[in-house]
C-alpha cells in the first residue's frame, strides 16, 4: 500500500512537471465551407476490367474514366444549383465520391435526396459530424497519476507475454505529436486526411496513441498497452480552435478508413461517436469483413451506443461498468488515466475514448501471439462486461503461465 502510494506521488510530481512545458500550436477549424453546409455525392464507376495489355482498367489510374466522371458530377452540381468542391475515389465501393456546397436557407437532407435521384447517383448523403468520446479531465491530484491499466490489467505481467509486436494499429483521430519522447519511432505513417489543414499535433489523437502503444522501460513518461506495437496516424478529426473538444466529419473518417483497410491495417481504433453513415458504415463492413478488428467508443447517451459503435462487427468498449452491463459492451479503463501530451508532456485523461484505446492495445498483444484466429475476450458474461486482460491473452499465447495473482491453464475461444 505505502509502495503504491509513494509511486502515484512520483507520478503526480512528474506530470506537473511536465505541464510546465510550452502549449502545442493547435488547429484551426476547417476553412473550407461549413461540414454543415455540405454532401457527399456518390457517382458510380464503370465496372473494372482488363486491357489488352492484360493490366486493369478503370480504378485511380484511369485519367479519361476519372475525368469523364468529374464532368458528370460538376453538371450534377450546376443541375440542382450546388456548388463543386471536391472528389475522392473510392473504387472499393465502386463509387467516386463528390463534395457539394448546399447554398445557405436549403436543407442539406432534401438536397440529397433530391440529388438520390438522380440517374448518374448511386446516393447522396448530408456530411455528419462525429466527436471524441472524452470528458472533462480531472483536478491535478496525485492520486490520479498511476495508470489504472498497470494494477487491473497486470500490465508488466502482460508485457512477459507478448508487446504488440509485428501489430499495427490505425488510429483514425486528430494528430498525432510523432516527436513526442515517448512516441518517436511508434508512428510508422502520420497522414491527414482533413483538407484545407496542416497535420499539427492535437490532444484527443497523442493521447489515445500513448495508451496503445507508448514506448516501455526509456525511463520516461507511461508504457503502452502494445509498445511493440507500430501506429498509423490517420488524422481525420480536428481540434476546435481554444478548446479540447475533437470533431470529424464524413469525407474525412472515410478517406481514413478506406487508408487503413487498402494498407492492411490489423486494428483501427475510433475513439469517437456520432450519427449512423451509410458511406461509413459501407466501409466498416468491408474491414470487418475482411478481417480487420474495429474498435469504438460506445456512447451511452445516443441511440444503441452511437455510430460507429453500433455498426455490426465493431467491438465497442466503454469506461463505465454500467454502460457495459447492456448487451454486447465491453469495459475497460478510461478514467483517470495519464498518457502522452503534445508538446512532450503528460496528462490524465477520462473518456470512453480512452477506454477504447486500451482494447486496441490489448488486441495488439492478442495480434502478436495468435495472428490468423480471432480470440474470444475473457469475461464476467457472454459478449460484454469487465475484460480479464490477462485470462484473453494467455489464452491467445496458449501458454500455461502467471498473470496478475492467477497461473491460467491455455484454452481456445471465438468471440
Amino acid at each position: 500500500m505505502i509502495r503504491s502510494f509513494l509511486w502515484r506521488l512520483f507520478a503526480a510530481a512528474f506530470l506537473l512537471i511536465g505541464a510546465s512545458s510550452l502549449m502545442p500550436a493547435m488547429a484551426s477549424d476547417r476553412p473550407t465551407a461549413p461540414a454543415d453546409r455540405q454532401i457527399l455525392v456518390m457517382v458510380r464507376q464503370s465496372p473494372v476490367h482488363y486491357r489488352a495489355n492484360n493490366a486493369y482498367e478503370g480504378g485511380y489510374g484511369d485519367a479519361l474514366s476519372r475525368t469523364a466522371r468529374e464532368r458528370v458530377a460538376r453538371g450534377i452540381a450546376r443541375k440542382y444549383g450546388l456548388t463543386f468542391l471536391e472528389n475522392w475515389p473510392m473504387p472499393m465501393i465502386g463509387v467516386d465520391c463528390f463534395v457539394m456546397v448546399v447554398p445557405d436557407g436549403r436543407s442539406t437532407s432534401a438536397a440529397a435526396e433530391q440529388v438520390s435521384h438522380d440517374s448518374e447517383v448511386s446516393w447522396a448523403e448530408p456530411v455528419a459530424l462525429y466527436s471524441g468520446r472524452a470528458a472533462a479531465s480531472p483536478p491535478n491530484d496525485p492520486l490520479f497519476a498511476a495508470e489504472p491499466v498497470a494494477e487491473e490489467w497486470h500490465l508488466a505481467d502482460l508485457h512477459r507475454i507478448a508487446n504488440g509486436r509485428g501489430a499495427r494499429v490505425a488510429v483514425i483521430d486528430s494528430g498525432i505529436d510523432a516527436l513526442h519522447p515517448d512516441l518517436a519511432g511508434q508512428v510508422e505513417i502520420n497522414r491527414n486526411f482533413v483538407s484545407g489543414q496542416q497535420l499539427v499535433p492535437e490532444q484527443h489523437g497523442t493521447a489515445v496513441a500513448g495508451i496503445i502503444a507508448a514506448k516501455a522501460d526509456n525511463r520516461i513518461g507511461i508504457a503502452g498497452v502494445a509498445p511493440g506495437a507500430r501506429l498509423l496516424g490517420l488524422r481525420a478529426c480536428w481540434q476546435r480552435h481554444g478548446s479540447p473538444a475533437t470533431v470529424c466529419d464524413t469525407l474525412s473518417l472515410a478517406k481514413a478508413l478506406y487508408f487503413a483497410i487498402e494498407n492492411h491495417a490489423g486494428i483501427v481504433n475510433l475513439s469517437l461517436s456520432g450519427p449512423d453513415d451509410r458511406l461509413l458504415r459501407t466501409l466498416v463492413g468491408i474491414a470487418v469483413k475482411r478481417g480487420l478488428e474495429v474498435v469504438a467508443a460506445f456512447d451511452p447517451s445516443l441511440p444503441d451506443g452511437g455510430f460507429p459503435a453500433s455498426a455490426p462487427g465493431v467491438i465497442r468498449v466503454s469506461d463505465s461498468r454500467s454502460a457495459a452491463s447492456r448487451g454486447n459492451v465491453y469495459f475497460a479503463p478510461g478514467r483517470d488515466v495519464p498518457t502522452t501530451e503534445p508538446g512532450g508532456r503528460w496528462f490524465v485523461v477520462n473518456g470512453s475514448s480512452f477506454a477504447a484505446a486500451h482494447v486496441s492495445g490489448l488486441l495488439a498483444l492478442i495480434r502478436e501471439r495468435h495472428p490468423s484466429a480471432a480470440i474470444a475476450f475473457v469475461t464476467d458474461r457472454r459478449g460484454g462486461g469487465p475484460i480479464d486482460a490477462c485470462a484473453t491473452l494467455v489464452r491467445a499465447a496458449g501458454c500455461d503461465c502467471a498473470c496478475g495473482s492467477t497461473r491460467f491453464a491455455a484454452g481456445a475461444g471465438r468471440r
